[in-house]
């Protein structure tokens, strides 16, 4: 890994690490290096003194590992089983936004009057911090999550 002082034609200054210099001239040329500051692809290395190791390593500081580009998150392929669960969680969210009432961050005060009849029964929807749904659970008030699905084209 070699790290790299950049900076961008608007003139900001920012580092980033490479697999090798190689891996660095061809994410510049696909224009996958950009500013962090600006978002610009016009980005070149800067004047940086090498950091040259020792042979010994007694008082020497461990290597600065890279930064982490960003926090990775779980995908999957899917089979026509699970394009149609997916469809069908996707109806189900689009049924309930349609038909309950929406009652925002009052839902688990809503939910327990329903729950205990000082109000007539409907299909409600709203927010609850995980608190207020454990705290909904604990007392037996029955409620579900709405499946939150990424759009389709993901």
């Amino acid at each position: 890994m070699i790290r790299y002082a950049l900076h961008c034609d608007n003139g900001h200054d920012f580092e980033s690490w490479f697999a090798n210099s190689a891996a660095f001239d061809k994410q510049v040329k696909r224009g996958l290096v950009t500013c962090p500051g600006c978002g610009s692809v016009k980005v070149e290395k800067a004047i940086m003194a090498p950091r040259l190791g020792r042979g010994e390593t007694a008082g020497r500081e461990p290597p600065t590992p890279p930064a982490p580009q960003s926090a990775k998150t779980p995908v999957a392929m899917m089979l026509p089983p699970e394009r149609e669960l997916r469809k069908k969680l996707n109806e189900l969210r689009e049924h309930i936004t349609k038909n309950a009432d929406y009652v925002g961050s009052h839902f688990p005060e809503q939910a327990r009057k329903i729950h205990y009849g000082e109000v007539e029964h409907r299909s409600i929807y709203g927010e609850a911090t995980p608190e207020e749904a454990k705290e909904l659970h604990d007392e037996g008030v029955e409620f579900h999550p709405l499946p939150i699905l990424p759009d389709e084209f993901n």
